[in-house]
């Protein structure tokens, strides 16, 4: 898959590059997507929810009253679930939610939601630049030109810039992340992937040295 890599001014420069078809023309896989972005919504769950069951809150153990010969329903104590202040029964407990996925199913999940993207053209690859101090109103007429600044983009880097990740954090529309870093609920969540140009030429030499 060619495509043109632009400039920061949104402008072509004349190059391309080759994106794998390997990574960015399989046919995606929906169920293996749906799996990975469930197990990562999962693990955004803490799973501290608790509530007291009737061993656990206050009140005397004591029976109320007698069994039997009161003409009411028969009661044990002030704890019992039925009363106000009463213990839950069945309430929830703290437990994870995590859910394991083979790596070969992530890996999958990932590669699908980046073939979708190239289905979608919603791929662009601009050179690599650096920003003299962190300032998002540069970062912001960045993605102006490219015409994004309306749209939800998964800005990718090849390795950490401070100044251009501090920029892009506070633009709400978008997430800066790390090659390394990325994830298939990433890919989904986003309308358009932006990779640099280094970050692009990463796939294309993970592919040449696959081969070999």
């Amino acid at each position: 898959m060619q495509v043109d890599i632009l400039n920061k001014e949104g402008n072509k420069t004349g190059r391309t590059i080759e994106l794998p078809e390997d990574i960015f023309g399989i046919e995606p896989n929906d169920h293996v997507i749906y799996l990975s972005v469930k197990q990562f919504l999962a693990a955004q769950r803490q799973g501290t929810h608790k509530v007291k069951t009737r061993a656990e809150v206050h009140g005397a153990s004591r029976k109320l009253h007698r069994q039997k010969g009161t003409g009411g329903a028969r009661k044990g104590n002030i704890r019992n679930p039925l009363y106000k202040g009463g213990g839950t029964v069945f309430g929830p407990k703290p437990h994870s939610y995590d859910i394991k996925l083979n790596r070969k199913v992530k890996d999958l999940a990932k590669i699908s939601a980046f073939s979708y993207k190239a289905k979608e053209n919603a791929i662009v690859v601009v050179e690599d630049f650096t920003l003299d101090q962190p300032k998002s109103k540069e970062a912001a007429g960045v993605l102006k030109n490219l015409k994004l600044n309306n749209k939800r983009t998964l800005f990718v880097l090849p390795e950490y810039n401070e100044n251009v990740q501090l920029s892009l954090r506070n633009i709400p529309t978008v997430l800066g992340v790390l090659l390394a870093d990325v994830n298939t609920y990433d890919i989904v969540n986003s309308d358009v992937l932006v990779l640099t140009e280094n970050a692009a030429k990463i796939f294309s030499e993970e592919e040449a040295t696959a081969e070999a």
